[in-house]
């Protein structure tokens, strides 16, 4: 759909056309799915004899098993992670269990491990890596070419992530309970191949064997296992620059975009819910307005075995909100505070209509901290109640649909008449904006400190060369005026245009600084990349002839390829 001999319109046309004409009644994905199977990762390999691990300062040679664990560790050592107490007592626990009977009797305080000559190691192999040789480079677009492929139907499409994670750490986000826990080695055994019968099946490495060869057409996964921390099915799926990915996008925007017309009808009903005899439906009610109003996740049940405490809208307990009738100068404040998804802690403090104010005092009445705020609601009753009102409806619809709406908003208050460095700022912070909304939160990298000083030297620099530029353009307007020739006229044309190119520069840098200072603790990613409907993006590029690569990366860039060709200038989500 992207050849050249084609205008925009017809592109578009028929990539719909196309999608429309491939897609089954019957639930099928496909017709035809061919592939190699995923890339292990490599076996251990035990460190060489001048890599020196010492216990209460004493040299230990550990047997390979216990060795690859502590590995894991010492790679970490410089990371935040291995300084909390969590994530040492899990290490600490799993890795025991990877220990011989001798090792266990000597090796018993964690504190007592030097981890330093592994560390070093690594540190050296990791810069080693960075200058990788041209045959490495070659075997790696190898192993790509070979494994990154699969035939679906009558296309060629990229994999994802045909590699299977190595074994390591579980890191978890937020305040995970499980973090430090051994992530287990995948082996063959373990893993589910999904291709068509009459495919060339993929070959398990010689002398293993897969766990089960599935020929099901209704998922459009190629490969699934289950890891050992969560209990959780992993999946290699095709790369989302696939079509098959981009059509799922697509639907999924025009599912949020159908909500746009009937959201004041929705909303209207909700509110006239809160005000109903039935308690189960002021509960939905209220649910609902805290699902549309703050971008809350429905909150699913948890599956077992998990244990950390993380939960959503209707698992809400009366532990996770406090309220206030008056608090500094607003009526009717909420105070949220939980751990929503990932274990990350979700914090706000915003006013509410009156009556759903009333509600939740109701709600809370002859209630323990740790009982149900919604007791007559799940997310089963909610998305039941949400079918009803728009086919298709979820909460996470509700999600796309504000992030999207909000950013729209946003980028149409921002001013037109900015320089390209400050549009790019303002449309950070319109992402922003929508990134708080979701509550998408990130530590601060490691390196921030560093790169802001850097950032900084770089600024002062250049307003020294600013001045100095400056006093050179006085002294050519003051020699111009003395001689009045056409030699000292250039020479003021050239220093002018000198002190506008730094300025510019100058400008670029403190624009720079600002935009990372701002984007510290905020993960602009998740959003840009799950809840807002690229054609915005795309549009406002568009319209204000700003490159798309300011806003999307190579990757971002092949995943929306649907979005970059369909979506003119004009586009309204």
């Amino acid at each position: 759909y992207s050849s050249p001999q084609h205008n925009k319109t017809s592109r578009r046309e028929l990539l719909l056309i196309r999608w429309e004409e491939e897609r089954s009644t019957d639930g099928s994905k496909w017709r035809f799915l061919e592939h190699k199977g995923p890339v292990f990762a490599p076996p251990y390999e035990p460190l060489p004899d001048k890599v020196k691990f010492y216990y209460d300062g004493k040299l230990m040679k550990l047997a390979a098993p216990a060795e690859e664990v502590a590995t894991f560790f010492a790679k970490m050592l410089d990371h935040e992670y291995t300084t909390k107490d969590v994530f040492r007592k899990n290490f600490f626990k799993d890795w025991r269990k990877e220990m011989t009977s001798e090792e266990k009797s000597k090796i018993t305080d964690l504190n007592k491990c030097n981890f330093a000559g592994m560390n070093e190691y690594f540190k050296a192999q990791s810069e080693a890596r960075k200058q990788m040789s041209k045959e490495e480079k070659q075997d790696n677009e190898r192993i790509l070419q070979e494994y990154g492929f699969c035939i679906m139907d009558n296309h060629k499409e990229r994999i994802g992530n045909f590699r299977i994670e190595p074994p390591g750490l579980f890191r978890g986000r937020g305040d995970h309970p499980k973090m430090g826990m051994l992530k287990r080695r995948i082996r063959p055994e373990d893993i589910i191949i999904n291709c068509s019968k009459d495919s060339k099946h993929p070959k398990p490495p010689p002398g293993t064997k897969w766990k089960e060869v599935r020929h099901d057409n209704k998922v459009t996964w190629l490969a699934s296992w289950t890891e050992n921390i969560q209990g959780s099915i992993k999946y290699i799926m095709l790369n989302p620059s696939s079509r098959i990915k981009g059509e799922k996008d697509w639907q999924k925007y025009e599912t949020a975009r159908r909500l746009k017309k009937c959201v004041d009808r929705i909303r209207n009903q909700y509110r006239e819910d809160w005000k109903s005899k039935e308690m189960r439906i002021r509960q939905r009610a209220v649910a609902l307005y805290f699902i549309d109003k703050l971008a809350l996740r429905a909150g699913n049940e948890k599956e077992e075995g998990e244990t950390a405490d993380t939960v959503g809208c209707c698992s809400l307990r009366v532990e996770h909100i406090n309220l206030y009738p008056k608090l500094d100068d607003q009526e009717y404040v909420v105070e949220f505070d939980f751990l929503g998804k990932d274990s990350i802690r979700y914090y706000n403090r915003i006013p509410v209509e009156k009556r759903v104010f009333k509600n939740l005092q109701l709600f809370l009445e002859n209630k323990q901290p740790g009982d149900d705020l919604f007791d007559r609601l799940n997310t089963s009753i909610l998305n039941k109640h949400l079918q009803e009102l728009m086919d298709g409806l979820t909460a996470k619809v509700f999600r796309t649909y504000n992030a999207s709406i909000t950013l729209q908003q946003q980028l149409k208050e921002l001013s037109s008449d900015d320089s390209v460095p400050a549009k790019i700022l303002s449309y950070n912070r319109a992402n922003r904006a929508v990134a708080i909304l979701c509550n998408h939160q990130r530590a601060p990298p490691k390196t921030f400190e560093k790169s802001m000083q850097n950032l900084q030297t770089k600024i002062d620099e250049k307003q020294k060369q600013l001045s100095a530029a400056r006093k050179q353009l006085k002294a050519a307007k003051a020699e111009h005026k003395a001689s009045h020739d056409d030699k000292s006229k250039k020479a003021v044309e050239v220093k002018r245009k000198a002190v506008q190119r730094i300025e510019e520069q100058l400008m670029k840098l403190q624009v720079q600084a600002t935009d990372r200072e701002e984007n510290k603790q905020i993960a602009l990613g998740t959003s840009k990349l799950n809840y807002l409907d690229p054609r915005i993006s795309v549009a406002w590029c568009k319209k204000f002839g700003i490159p798309i690569e300011k806003i999307y990366n190579k990757t971002q860039r092949e995943k929306f390829a649907w979005a970059i060709d369909m979506a003119e200038k004009d586009f309204e989500f």
